[in-house]
């Protein structure tokens, strides 16, 4: 059955809330630990479903406000971490969200634009982060972004690149996502 504009609207602005809200409980998870919540990144799993599911545009809105929705619920992450994150989870979703648009549909076209928009956000959260610290009058090195970034973050990278793929196949299977 063809669906028209106002249902695909409609799918893409649940699929949305389903990743928002996904972006609110997941870190309860590790939440207990921050430094176990750090490295893995729950936080990012919903915002690259988005990107695959709604689009660039729906998981940008997802990433942005997500981390901003949870400090002020929660006062978790930090201010100044929350506004960095925001820009590197939408990153995550725009970049996630046009390329898995473009690329044929294969299942390797799913890990391109997932490491794509890996390296991506966290080469923009690097740029909000040296932004902030300069606002800040704190520090933010070079070898504090490679930590930031890849050193600490591996087990969620890891993560990211064994559970998303799969995820985003199973749902391409279920017909949750064109493919």
């Amino acid at each position: 059955m063809k669906q028209s504009i106002r249902q695909r609207a409609l799918l893409r602005l649940l699929y949305a809330s389903a990743c928002l809200a996904l972006c609110m409980v997941l870190p309860f998870l590790t939440g207990q630990i921050p430094q176990i919540g750090s490295m893995l990144s729950p936080m990012h799993i919903p915002v690259f479903l988005a990107g695959f599911l709604c689009g660039p545009w729906w998981a940008v809105a997802v990433g942005v406000t997500a981390p901003l929705l949870r400090y002020l619920w929660l006062g978790m992450p930090p201010l100044l971490t929350a506004v960095a994150m925001s820009f590197e989870l939408a990153a995550y979703g725009l970049v996630s969200g046009v390329l898995y648009a473009k690329l044929p549909r294969r299942n390797g076209s799913i890990y391109a634009a997932l490491l794509s928009a890996m390296v991506l956000g966290r080469i923009v959260w690097g740029a909000a982060m040296v932004v902030i610290s300069g606002v800040s009058k704190t520090a933010f090195t070079w070898a504090s972004f490679l930590a930031g970034a890849f050193t600490n973050a591996v087990p969620g990278i890891i993560v990211h690149i064994l559970l998303i793929p799969v995820l985003v196949m199973a749902l391409r299977r279920a017909g949750l996502i064109r493919g």
